[in-house]
C-alpha cells in the first residue's frame, strides 16, 4: 500500500481541477478527500477521451452547502445516504437511467435493500463504499496509560470522562461531524441512534461535553495523518480513513502501531452513494463515470486504496487478502447485527443538533 495517499491525492485535484479547453469533453466531480485511486481515474480519462476535474470536501455538510445554493457545476457527487435522502426532498438529485449502466448488475442486492431505506427503490444513487464509524488507535499509548487489561473495542474510551482523561495528554480527536458522533453517542446510551427527542438530544449533548475537556480537536481527515504520526492516540473516525492511517505509520516503519475497533457497544453503519445533480451539465459523462466505477476490478481498487469495503459483488476476486479478511473493512455477520444506518433528520432537527454541536465544540 502506498503511504502518500494524502499527498497523492492532494496532488489529483490540483492536477485536475485545471478549466477544461474550449470543446474538450469533461467530467466535474466532487468527491470526499482520499476516495479514489488516481491511476484509476486517469485510465478513465485515457479511456475514454474525458477530462476529470476533480475536487475534494471532507464532510457532508459542505457538499450540501455547495449544493443547495445551485447551480454547483458538479456532474457527479458522493452524498452519505442520510444526506441523500433529504436531499431528495429539495429535488437536488436527477433520476438514474439504469438503462445506461451496463455493470449495474454487480451491485449487491442485500446492501442495496439497505440503502433503499434512504432512497426507495434506489431510484437517485449507485453505491460506491460503505464503512463504519469506530476507534482508531496507537496501541502503544493506550496500553502505557490504560493497562494491557482494558479493553480497546469499546466507546468508554472517548465518552467516560474518568477513561478519556487518561488519554488527554496523547490527544483525543472526534470527527467534526454532529449527525455521525451524536447517533454513535445516543445509541451508546441505549437510546434510538436516530431520535429526534429533545430530552435524547440532551442527554447525548451532556455526555459529549462532560468529556469535552479531554478532546484535543473535532475535525474529519486530520486524524489520518496524526494517529500515523503519533500526535494524537486515539481518534473516533471513518474505519477506511483509520485503516489508511494504519498502512502510513507501518511504511513509515517509526514502531507506531495503529489499530481500530469496531466498538461493541455497535455503532453507525454508512453508505457513501454516487449521485447525479439535477443540473449537472455533463450527465452522459458522468454516467460512464459510474458505470466505470461499477466495474469488478475498479471498485476493488477503491476497497484496496482507501480500505473501505465496497457493495459490488463483482469485485471480491479483486480485493487483497488482507483487506477482505480484515474485519475492520468487511466485519463478520456478528459485528453487522448490531450496526445501524442513519437516516435523514427534520430540518428542525437538524437545527437543534447544529445549535448543541456548536456548545460542544466551544464548550459552553
Amino acid at each position: 500500500m502506498n503511504p502518500l495517499k494524502l499527498g497523492m491525492a492532494t496532488a489529483l485535484a490540483f492536477a485536475l481541477g485545471s478549466t477544461a479547453q474550449a470543446g474538450e469533453q469533461v467530467l466535474n466531480m466532487y468527491n470526499w478527500s482520499d476516495y479514489i485511486d488516481p491511476a484509476d481515474v486517469t485510465k478513465f480519462e485515457k479511456e475514454t477521451g474525458i477530462k476529470v476535474n476533480y475536487d475534494v470536501y471532507d464532510s457532508n455538510e459542505m457538499l450540501e452547502a455547495k449544493l443547495m445554493a445551485g447551480n454547483s457545476g458538479y456532474d457527479i457527487v458522493v452524498p452519505t445516504g442520510a444526506f441523500l435522502e433529504r436531499q431528495l426532498q429539495a429535488g437536488i438529485y436527477a433520476p438514474i437511467d439504469k438503462s445506461k449502466l451496463s455493470n449495474y448488475k454487480n451491485v449487491d442486492a442485500e446492501l442495496a435493500k439497505k440503502i433503499a431505506r434512504s432512497d426507495k427503490d434506489n431510484v437517485h444513487n449507485v453505491p460506491y463504499a460503505w464503512g463504519t464509524v469506530g476507534l482508531g488507535y496507537n496501541l502503544d499509548m493506550l496500553q502505557k496509560r490504560l493497562g494491557k487489561d482494558m479493553p480497546l473495542n469499546t466507546l468508554d474510551l472517548i465518552f467516560k470522562p474518568e477513561i478519556s482523561a487518561k488519554l488527554k495528554d496523547c490527544g483525543i480527536a472526534v470527527l467534526d461531524a454532529p449527525a455521525d458522533v451524536m447517533s454513535v453517542a445516543m445509541n451508546y446510551l441505549g437510546l434510538d441512534p436516530n431520535s429526534e427527542n429533545k430530552a435524547d438530544l440532551k442527554k447525548a449533548t451532556e455526555l459529549l461535553k462532560a468529556n469535552r475537556g479531554n478532546y484535543k480537536y473535532f475535525h474529519s481527515s486530520q486524524y489520518i495523518g496524526d494517529l500515523a504520526n503519533g500526535d494524537v492516540c486515539l481518534a473516533l473516525g471513518y474505519n477506511g480513513d483509520i485503516l489508511q492511517s494504519q498502512d502510513r505509520a507501518s511504511e513509515a516503519g517509526q514502531g507506531i502501531v495503529v489499530e481500530y475497533s469496531i466498538p461493541k457497544e455497535g455503532t453507525q453503519v454508512w453508505f457513501d452513494l454516487m449521485a447525479i445533480p439535477a443540473d449537472a451539465p455533463n450527465k452522459e459523462n458522468a454516467y460512464k463515470f459510474i458505470d466505470f466505477v461499477l466495474r469488478g476490478e475498479v471498485a476493488a481498487g477503491i476497497s484496496n486504496y482507501v480500505y473501505y469495503a465496497v457493495a459490488n459483488t463483482a469485485a471480491k476476486p479483486f480485493i487483497e487478502k488482507e483487506v477482505l479478511d480484515n474485519p475492520g473493512i468487511y466485519p463478520t455477520d456478528e459485528v453487522k447485527a448490531k450496526l445501524f444506518p442513519q437516516l435523514a433528520h427534520s430540518s428542525k432537527f437538524d437545527r437543534l443538533l447544529s445549535r448543541a454541536w456548536t456548545g460542544i465544540k466551544t464548550g459552553r
